[in-house]
Protein backbone atom coordinates (compact mmCIF):
# COMPACT_ATOMS: atom_id res chain seq x y z
CA UNK A 1 0.00 0.00 0.00
CA UNK A 2 1.42 3.63 -0.83
CA UNK A 3 1.65 5.79 1.96
CA UNK A 4 2.49 8.50 -0.04
CA UNK A 5 6.43 8.81 1.05
CA UNK A 6 4.72 9.83 4.40
CA UNK A 7 7.12 8.39 7.42
CA UNK A 8 3.79 6.37 9.48
CA UNK A 9 5.34 7.52 12.94
CA UNK A 10 6.18 11.51 11.98
CA UNK A 11 2.72 12.10 10.59
CA UNK A 12 0.61 10.20 13.58
CA UNK A 13 3.26 12.57 16.17
CA UNK A 14 1.97 15.49 14.07
CA UNK A 15 -1.56 14.77 13.76
CA UNK A 16 -1.20 14.18 18.08
CA UNK A 17 0.64 17.67 18.38
CA UNK A 18 -2.09 19.64 16.20
CA UNK A 19 -5.26 18.11 15.16
CA UNK A 20 -8.36 18.96 16.84
CA UNK A 21 -10.59 15.94 15.60
CA UNK A 22 -14.55 15.78 15.77
CA UNK A 23 -16.46 14.38 18.53
CA UNK A 24 -13.80 13.01 20.06
CA UNK A 25 -12.26 12.86 23.91
CA UNK A 26 -8.67 13.71 23.53
CA UNK A 27 -6.92 12.79 26.50
CA UNK A 28 -6.38 9.21 25.49
CA UNK A 29 -4.10 10.14 22.81
CA UNK A 30 -1.61 10.57 25.78
CA UNK A 31 -1.26 6.98 25.54
CA UNK A 32 -2.43 5.45 22.41
CA UNK A 33 -1.81 6.48 18.49
CA UNK A 34 -5.05 8.38 17.13
CA UNK A 35 -6.20 6.38 13.56
CA UNK A 36 -5.04 7.92 10.69
CA UNK A 37 -6.88 6.62 7.75
CA UNK A 38 -4.53 6.97 4.30
CA UNK A 39 -6.51 5.24 1.56
CA UNK A 40 -9.76 4.06 1.04
CA UNK A 41 -11.31 1.61 -2.41
CA UNK A 42 -14.61 0.69 -2.99
CA UNK A 43 -16.34 -0.33 0.87
CA UNK A 44 -12.94 -0.23 1.94
CA UNK A 45 -10.34 1.53 3.90
CA UNK A 46 -7.01 1.11 5.35
CA UNK A 47 -5.16 3.48 8.22
CA UNK A 48 -1.51 4.37 8.63
CA UNK A 49 -0.30 0.85 9.95
CA UNK A 50 -1.81 -0.98 7.15
CA UNK A 51 -4.68 -2.35 8.65
CA UNK A 52 -7.85 -3.00 6.58
CA UNK A 53 -11.54 -2.11 7.31
CA UNK A 54 -14.45 -2.25 6.18
CA UNK A 55 -16.37 0.65 6.63
CA UNK A 56 -20.03 0.17 7.42
CA UNK A 57 -20.89 4.00 8.02
CA UNK A 58 -19.87 5.76 4.83
CA UNK A 59 -16.88 7.54 5.96
CA UNK A 60 -17.75 7.91 9.94
CA UNK A 61 -20.45 9.79 9.13
CA UNK A 62 -23.30 8.89 6.33
CA UNK A 63 -20.98 10.29 3.57
CA UNK A 64 -19.55 8.63 1.17
CA UNK A 65 -22.07 6.98 -0.94
CA UNK A 66 -20.56 5.88 -3.68
CA UNK A 67 -17.47 4.48 -2.25
CA UNK A 68 -13.95 5.11 -2.17
CA UNK A 69 -11.29 5.75 -5.12
CA UNK A 70 -13.56 6.98 -7.66
CA UNK A 71 -11.28 8.72 -10.14
CA UNK A 72 -14.03 9.83 -12.25
CA UNK A 73 -15.29 12.13 -9.71
CA UNK A 74 -11.72 13.41 -8.73
CA UNK A 75 -10.57 13.51 -12.75
CA UNK A 76 -14.03 15.89 -13.05
CA UNK A 77 -13.06 18.20 -10.32
CA UNK A 78 -9.18 18.24 -11.31
CA UNK A 79 -10.17 19.48 -14.91
CA UNK A 80 -12.68 22.09 -13.48
CA UNK A 81 -10.29 23.42 -11.04
CA UNK A 82 -8.14 24.46 -13.83
CA UNK A 83 -10.58 25.96 -15.64
CA UNK A 84 -12.16 27.87 -13.13
CA UNK A 85 -12.38 27.39 -9.52
CA UNK A 86 -14.34 29.94 -7.79
CA UNK A 87 -16.60 32.66 -8.02
CA UNK A 88 -18.75 34.23 -5.68
CA UNK A 89 -22.55 32.88 -5.74
CA UNK A 90 -23.76 36.05 -7.03
CA UNK A 91 -22.87 35.48 -9.95
CA UNK A 92 -22.76 31.85 -11.74
CA UNK A 93 -20.87 29.08 -12.88
CA UNK A 94 -21.47 25.88 -15.52
CA UNK A 95 -21.23 23.39 -12.92
CA UNK A 96 -23.33 25.66 -10.77
CA UNK A 97 -26.07 25.40 -13.32
CA UNK A 98 -25.25 22.61 -14.07
CA UNK A 99 -26.02 20.70 -11.06
CA UNK A 100 -29.04 22.39 -10.07
CA UNK A 101 -30.71 21.43 -13.35
CA UNK A 102 -30.23 17.93 -12.46
CA UNK A 103 -31.17 17.82 -9.34
CA UNK A 104 -34.50 19.86 -9.19
CA UNK A 105 -35.38 16.93 -12.22
CA UNK A 106 -34.90 14.54 -9.49
CA UNK A 107 -37.57 16.82 -7.38
CA UNK A 108 -40.36 17.61 -8.65
CA UNK A 109 -42.40 20.41 -6.95
CA UNK A 110 -39.07 22.02 -6.22
CA UNK A 111 -36.97 23.87 -8.82
CA UNK A 112 -34.48 26.78 -6.79
CA UNK A 113 -30.94 25.82 -5.22
CA UNK A 114 -29.08 27.96 -2.59
CA UNK A 115 -25.49 26.64 -2.22
CA UNK A 116 -23.68 25.93 0.54
CA UNK A 117 -20.90 24.08 2.22
CA UNK A 118 -22.38 21.87 5.15
CA UNK A 119 -25.72 20.05 5.68
CA UNK A 120 -25.32 22.55 9.27
CA UNK A 121 -24.96 25.72 6.86
CA UNK A 122 -27.89 24.37 4.68
CA UNK A 123 -30.06 24.21 7.77
CA UNK A 124 -29.30 27.96 8.69
CA UNK A 125 -30.22 28.78 5.42
CA UNK A 126 -33.53 27.80 5.44
CA UNK A 127 -33.87 28.74 8.87
CA UNK A 128 -33.07 32.28 7.86
CA UNK A 129 -35.51 32.05 4.89
CA UNK A 130 -38.25 31.57 6.91
CA UNK A 131 -37.46 34.16 9.08
CA UNK A 132 -37.18 36.67 6.33
CA UNK A 133 -40.61 35.65 4.91
CA UNK A 134 -42.18 36.25 8.47
CA UNK A 135 -41.17 39.58 8.93
CA UNK A 136 -41.86 40.79 4.97
CA UNK A 137 -44.89 38.82 4.96
CA UNK A 138 -46.46 38.05 8.25
CA UNK A 139 -45.50 41.20 10.12
CA UNK A 140 -43.32 38.86 12.00
CA UNK A 141 -45.38 36.87 13.52
CA UNK A 142 -44.89 33.33 12.10
CA UNK A 143 -41.36 33.43 13.12
CA UNK A 144 -41.42 29.86 15.39
CA UNK A 145 -39.71 26.88 14.09
CA UNK A 146 -40.34 23.07 15.09
CA UNK A 147 -38.19 20.75 15.31
CA UNK A 148 -38.35 17.22 16.45
CA UNK A 149 -37.04 15.05 19.46
CA UNK A 150 -33.94 12.90 18.11
CA UNK A 151 -33.72 14.44 15.14
CA UNK A 152 -30.28 16.47 14.84
CA UNK A 153 -29.80 19.26 12.01
CA UNK A 154 -26.56 20.32 12.64
CA UNK A 155 -24.08 22.27 14.79
CA UNK A 156 -24.06 26.01 14.53
CA UNK A 157 -26.13 27.57 17.50
CA UNK A 158 -29.16 27.88 15.45
CA UNK A 159 -29.11 24.62 14.39
CA UNK A 160 -28.48 23.41 17.62
CA UNK A 161 -31.27 25.43 18.78
CA UNK A 162 -33.53 23.05 16.67
CA UNK A 163 -31.66 20.16 17.66
CA UNK A 164 -33.71 17.44 19.48
CA UNK A 165 -30.52 15.78 20.88
CA UNK A 166 -29.72 17.18 24.19
CA UNK A 167 -26.41 15.95 24.63
CA UNK A 168 -24.92 16.83 21.48
CA UNK A 169 -26.69 20.37 22.80
CA UNK A 170 -25.46 20.58 26.62
CA UNK A 171 -23.08 23.54 27.77
CA UNK A 172 -23.59 25.44 24.39
CA UNK A 173 -26.39 27.66 25.05
CA UNK A 174 -28.39 30.20 25.40
CA UNK A 175 -29.95 29.25 22.28
CA UNK A 176 -31.50 31.21 19.77
CA UNK A 177 -34.94 31.82 20.66
CA UNK A 178 -38.15 30.99 18.76
CA UNK A 179 -37.28 27.14 18.27
CA UNK A 180 -40.31 24.97 19.65
CA UNK A 181 -39.77 21.59 20.01
CA UNK A 182 -42.36 18.71 19.14
CA UNK A 183 -42.22 14.16 20.06
CA UNK A 184 -40.56 11.88 18.42
CA UNK A 185 -42.34 9.24 16.30
CA UNK A 186 -40.22 6.13 17.69
CA UNK A 187 -43.22 3.44 18.36
CA UNK A 188 -40.72 1.43 19.58
CA UNK A 189 -40.96 3.58 22.54
CA UNK A 190 -44.50 4.92 22.57
CA UNK A 191 -45.84 7.72 24.31
CA UNK A 192 -49.00 6.92 23.83
CA UNK A 193 -51.21 4.13 23.86
CA UNK A 194 -53.75 2.14 20.90
CA UNK A 195 -53.40 1.69 17.57
CA UNK A 196 -52.31 4.45 14.42
CA UNK A 197 -49.63 5.30 16.18
CA UNK A 198 -48.20 7.35 13.30
CA UNK A 199 -51.56 9.45 13.50
CA UNK A 200 -51.25 9.66 16.72
CA UNK A 201 -47.56 11.10 16.94
CA UNK A 202 -48.42 13.84 13.82
CA UNK A 203 -51.27 14.91 16.31
CA UNK A 204 -48.74 15.55 19.07
CA UNK A 205 -47.35 17.62 16.31
CA UNK A 206 -50.38 19.95 16.06
CA UNK A 207 -50.90 20.56 20.16
CA UNK A 208 -47.86 21.77 19.93
CA UNK A 209 -48.62 24.21 16.80
CA UNK A 210 -51.77 25.00 18.89
CA UNK A 211 -50.47 25.58 22.05
CA UNK A 212 -48.28 28.16 20.46
CA UNK A 213 -50.18 29.53 17.68
CA UNK A 214 -50.75 28.62 14.66
CA UNK A 215 -49.96 32.60 13.35
CA UNK A 216 -46.81 32.23 15.02
CA UNK A 217 -45.48 29.09 13.20
CA UNK A 218 -43.31 29.91 10.11
CA UNK A 219 -42.11 26.04 9.53
CA UNK A 220 -41.66 22.58 10.92
CA UNK A 221 -38.41 21.24 10.00
CA UNK A 222 -37.90 16.88 10.37
CA UNK A 223 -35.30 14.44 9.32
CA UNK A 224 -37.18 12.32 6.79
CA UNK A 225 -36.34 9.30 9.02
CA UNK A 226 -34.53 9.99 12.40
CA UNK A 227 -30.30 9.21 11.76
CA UNK A 228 -28.57 9.77 15.08
CA UNK A 229 -31.03 9.69 17.05
CA UNK A 230 -31.73 6.40 16.43
CA UNK A 231 -32.51 5.13 12.90
CA UNK A 232 -36.67 5.79 13.19
CA UNK A 233 -38.56 5.62 10.43
CA UNK A 234 -41.91 6.79 11.37
CA UNK A 235 -45.29 4.59 11.83
CA UNK A 236 -47.60 4.69 8.62
CA UNK A 237 -49.68 7.54 8.28
CA UNK A 238 -47.18 9.72 9.72
CA UNK A 239 -46.23 11.80 7.14
CA UNK A 240 -49.17 11.96 5.10
CA UNK A 241 -50.74 13.44 8.63
CA UNK A 242 -47.90 16.02 9.01
CA UNK A 243 -48.39 17.38 5.57
CA UNK A 244 -52.10 17.75 5.74
CA UNK A 245 -51.49 19.61 9.36
CA UNK A 246 -49.08 22.03 7.63
CA UNK A 247 -51.19 23.01 4.94
CA UNK A 248 -53.68 23.32 7.24
CA UNK A 249 -51.93 26.10 9.47
CA UNK A 250 -49.72 27.51 6.55
CA UNK A 251 -46.76 26.34 7.94
CA UNK A 252 -43.69 25.25 5.63
CA UNK A 253 -42.62 21.80 5.69
CA UNK A 254 -38.77 21.95 5.65
CA UNK A 255 -37.76 18.37 5.36
CA UNK A 256 -33.61 17.75 6.48
CA UNK A 257 -32.24 15.05 3.94
CA UNK A 258 -28.56 15.73 4.70
CA UNK A 259 -28.11 11.97 5.84
CA UNK A 260 -31.36 10.52 4.11
CA UNK A 261 -30.61 11.93 0.73
CA UNK A 262 -29.01 10.77 -2.58
CA UNK A 263 -30.21 6.92 -2.66
CA UNK A 264 -29.31 6.03 0.88
CA UNK A 265 -33.15 4.86 1.41
CA UNK A 266 -33.41 3.58 -2.07
CA UNK A 267 -35.07 6.54 -3.60
CA UNK A 268 -33.33 9.63 -4.44
CA UNK A 269 -34.36 11.54 -1.05
CA UNK A 270 -35.51 9.76 1.77
CA UNK A 271 -39.28 11.61 1.65
CA UNK A 272 -39.83 10.43 -1.58
CA UNK A 273 -40.09 6.89 -0.01
CA UNK A 274 -43.82 8.99 1.81
CA UNK A 275 -45.37 10.62 -1.08
CA UNK A 276 -45.09 14.38 0.40
CA UNK A 277 -44.19 17.54 -1.12
CA UNK A 278 -41.81 19.55 0.99
CA UNK A 279 -42.02 23.28 0.72
CA UNK A 280 -37.64 23.13 1.37
CA UNK A 281 -35.24 20.35 1.24
CA UNK A 282 -31.74 20.92 2.90
CA UNK A 283 -29.09 18.12 1.87
CA UNK A 284 -25.19 18.01 2.15
CA UNK A 285 -22.78 14.64 3.18
CA UNK A 286 -23.59 12.34 -0.35
CA UNK A 287 -24.34 15.13 -2.65
CA UNK A 288 -20.96 14.82 -3.53
CA UNK A 289 -19.79 11.49 -1.58
CA UNK A 290 -17.29 13.64 0.15
CA UNK A 291 -15.40 13.92 -2.95
CA UNK A 292 -15.61 17.82 -2.47
CA UNK A 293 -17.64 20.13 0.03
CA UNK A 294 -21.00 20.90 -1.25
CA UNK A 295 -24.04 21.27 0.64
CA UNK A 296 -27.81 22.78 -0.94
CA UNK A 297 -31.10 24.30 0.31
CA UNK A 298 -33.60 23.71 -2.47
CA UNK A 299 -36.96 25.35 -2.61
CA UNK A 300 -39.94 25.53 -4.52
CA UNK A 301 -40.70 28.43 -6.75
CA UNK A 302 -43.59 29.51 -4.34
CA UNK A 303 -40.94 29.86 -1.42
CA UNK A 304 -38.29 31.92 -4.20
CA UNK A 305 -40.87 34.13 -5.37
CA UNK A 306 -41.39 35.76 -1.95
CA UNK A 307 -38.13 37.22 -2.10
CA UNK A 308 -38.47 38.93 -5.50
CA UNK A 309 -39.22 42.44 -4.77
CA UNK A 310 -37.14 45.21 -7.01
CA UNK A 311 -39.37 47.68 -4.17
CA UNK A 312 -37.45 46.57 -0.87
CA UNK A 313 -34.36 47.56 -0.85
CA UNK A 314 -34.73 44.55 2.09
CA UNK A 315 -36.56 42.47 0.17
CA UNK A 316 -34.24 39.60 -1.41
CA UNK A 317 -32.32 37.15 0.48
CA UNK A 318 -29.41 38.43 1.78
CA UNK A 319 -26.67 36.04 2.81
CA UNK A 320 -23.66 34.71 1.37
CA UNK A 321 -21.83 31.31 1.71
CA UNK A 322 -18.47 31.81 0.79
CA UNK A 323 -17.22 28.54 -0.57
CA UNK A 324 -21.09 27.79 -2.43
CA UNK A 325 -19.36 29.62 -4.80
CA UNK A 326 -16.72 26.72 -5.29
CA UNK A 327 -16.89 24.51 -8.54
CA UNK A 328 -15.41 21.24 -7.66
CA UNK A 329 -18.80 21.10 -4.84
CA UNK A 330 -20.97 20.91 -8.35
CA UNK A 331 -18.66 19.61 -10.61
CA UNK A 332 -18.20 16.65 -8.46
CA UNK A 333 -22.16 16.41 -7.31
CA UNK A 334 -22.95 16.08 -11.24
CA UNK A 335 -20.24 12.39 -11.58
CA UNK A 336 -21.59 11.19 -8.04
CA UNK A 337 -25.14 11.80 -9.59
CA UNK A 338 -24.31 9.69 -13.04
CA UNK A 339 -22.66 7.43 -10.75
CA UNK A 340 -25.87 6.53 -8.52
CA UNK A 341 -27.72 6.84 -12.11
CA UNK A 342 -25.52 4.35 -14.19
CA UNK A 343 -24.61 2.09 -11.80
CA UNK A 344 -27.94 1.86 -10.50
CA UNK A 345 -27.32 2.67 -6.86
CA UNK A 346 -30.89 2.99 -5.67
CA UNK A 347 -31.75 -0.11 -6.72
CA UNK A 348 -28.57 -1.69 -5.22
CA UNK A 349 -29.88 0.52 -2.03
CA UNK A 350 -32.99 -1.35 -2.32
CA UNK A 351 -32.22 -4.77 -2.69
CA UNK A 352 -29.20 -4.99 -0.51
CA UNK A 353 -31.08 -3.35 2.32
CA UNK A 354 -33.48 -5.58 2.15
CA UNK A 355 -30.81 -7.93 2.56
CA UNK A 356 -29.33 -6.54 5.02
CA UNK A 357 -32.62 -5.90 7.20
CA UNK A 358 -33.45 -9.65 6.82
CA UNK A 359 -29.80 -10.34 8.81
CA UNK A 360 -30.66 -7.82 11.13
CA UNK A 361 -33.54 -9.58 11.66
CA UNK A 362 -31.98 -13.02 12.15
CA UNK A 363 -28.94 -11.34 15.12
CA UNK A 364 -32.46 -10.06 16.84
CA UNK A 365 -33.97 -14.15 17.00
CA UNK A 366 -29.76 -15.16 17.91
CA UNK A 367 -29.60 -12.29 20.26
CA UNK A 368 -31.85 -11.29 23.04
CA UNK A 369 -29.66 -8.22 23.31
CA UNK A 370 -30.65 -6.34 20.59
CA UNK A 371 -34.48 -5.21 21.01
CA UNK A 372 -35.26 -3.59 18.05
CA UNK A 373 -34.19 -3.69 13.85
CA UNK A 374 -35.25 -0.76 11.98
CA UNK A 375 -34.33 1.26 8.99
CA UNK A 376 -34.80 1.46 5.12
CA UNK A 377 -32.21 0.80 2.41
CA UNK A 378 -28.54 0.84 3.16
CA UNK A 379 -29.88 2.63 6.62
CA UNK A 380 -30.29 0.60 9.63
CA UNK A 381 -30.34 0.05 13.13
CA UNK A 382 -30.20 -2.00 15.98
CA UNK A 383 -31.44 -1.11 19.52
CA UNK A 384 -29.79 -2.90 22.37
CA UNK A 385 -31.92 -3.18 25.83
CA UNK A 386 -30.90 -5.36 28.86
CA UNK A 387 -34.35 -6.70 28.89
CA UNK A 388 -36.83 -6.78 25.93
CA UNK A 389 -39.64 -6.64 28.16
CA UNK A 390 -39.04 -3.61 29.73
CA UNK A 391 -36.70 -2.17 26.80
CA UNK A 392 -34.08 -1.02 29.50
CA UNK A 393 -31.36 0.46 27.34
CA UNK A 394 -28.14 -0.92 27.25
CA UNK A 395 -25.45 1.40 29.04
CA UNK A 396 -23.52 3.44 26.63
CA UNK A 397 -20.59 2.30 27.25
CA UNK A 398 -21.15 -1.45 26.47
CA UNK A 399 -22.11 -0.03 23.45
CA UNK A 400 -19.22 1.48 22.93
CA UNK A 401 -17.54 -1.50 23.95
CA UNK A 402 -19.03 -3.40 20.57
CA UNK A 403 -17.64 -1.12 18.33
CA UNK A 404 -14.65 -1.03 19.45
CA UNK A 405 -14.58 -4.90 19.24
CA UNK A 406 -15.54 -4.47 15.28
CA UNK A 407 -13.23 -2.03 14.37
CA UNK A 408 -10.15 -4.57 16.42
CA UNK A 409 -12.17 -6.98 14.10
CA UNK A 410 -11.47 -4.79 10.50
CA UNK A 411 -15.50 -3.62 10.62
CA UNK A 412 -16.24 -0.08 11.29
CA UNK A 413 -19.90 0.85 12.68
CA UNK A 414 -21.38 3.53 14.30
CA UNK A 415 -23.40 4.11 17.28
CA UNK A 416 -25.67 6.75 19.05
CA UNK A 417 -23.53 8.50 21.22
CA UNK A 418 -23.59 12.15 23.27
CA UNK A 419 -27.03 12.59 21.96
CA UNK A 420 -30.34 11.34 23.75
CA UNK A 421 -29.80 11.05 27.40
CA UNK A 422 -29.78 7.22 28.87
CA UNK A 423 -30.50 6.53 25.21
CA UNK A 424 -27.43 5.83 23.38
CA UNK A 425 -27.97 2.62 22.64
CA UNK A 426 -28.60 2.12 18.70
CA UNK A 427 -25.88 0.94 16.82
CA UNK A 428 -26.55 2.42 13.33
CA UNK A 429 -25.28 1.13 9.81
CA UNK A 430 -24.66 3.50 6.32
CA UNK A 431 -22.57 1.74 3.75
CA UNK A 432 -21.58 2.69 0.59
CA UNK A 433 -24.86 2.32 -1.77
CA UNK A 434 -22.20 -0.18 -3.83
CA UNK A 435 -22.54 -2.15 -0.72
CA UNK A 436 -22.60 -6.22 -1.78
CA UNK A 437 -24.09 -9.56 0.21
CA UNK A 438 -20.00 -10.57 1.15
CA UNK A 439 -19.58 -7.20 2.16
CA UNK A 440 -22.77 -7.05 4.26
CA UNK A 441 -22.35 -10.75 5.71
CA UNK A 442 -18.62 -9.68 6.98
CA UNK A 443 -20.45 -6.72 9.22
CA UNK A 444 -22.86 -9.19 10.34
CA UNK A 445 -20.48 -11.35 11.37
CA UNK A 446 -18.02 -8.94 12.88
CA UNK A 447 -21.30 -7.50 15.24
CA UNK A 448 -22.43 -10.70 16.02
CA UNK A 449 -18.95 -11.90 17.33
CA UNK A 450 -18.47 -8.60 19.48
CA UNK A 451 -22.12 -9.16 20.89
CA UNK A 452 -21.08 -12.26 21.93
CA UNK A 453 -17.79 -11.43 23.75
CA UNK A 454 -19.39 -7.94 25.11
CA UNK A 455 -22.70 -9.16 26.86
CA UNK A 456 -22.49 -13.21 26.85
CA UNK A 457 -18.16 -13.92 27.72
CA UNK A 458 -17.44 -15.89 24.59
Amino acid sequence: MDLMQNDPRTVIEADRAHVWHHLVQHKPFEAIDPQIIVEGKGLRVWDITGKEHVDAVSGAVWTVNVGYGRESIANAVRDQLVKMCYFAGAKGTIPGAQFAKRLTEKMPGLSRVYYANSGSEANEKAFKMVRQISHKHYGGKKNKILYRDRDYHGTTIACLSAGGQQERNAQYGPFTPGFVSVPHCLEYRAQWDGEDYGIKAAEAIEEVILREGPETIGALCLEPITAGGGIIVPPQGYWEKVQEICRKYDILLHIDEVVCGLGRTGTWFGYQQFGIQPDIVTMAKGVASGYAAISCCVTTDAVFEMFKDDTDHLGYFRDISTFGGCTAGPTAALENMRIIEDEDLCGNSTRMGAYFGEKLEALMEKRQIVGDVRGMGLFRGAELVLDRASKEPVPEKQVMAVVADCMKQGVIIGATNRSVPGFNNTLLFAPALIATKDDLDEVITAVDGAIGRVFYGE
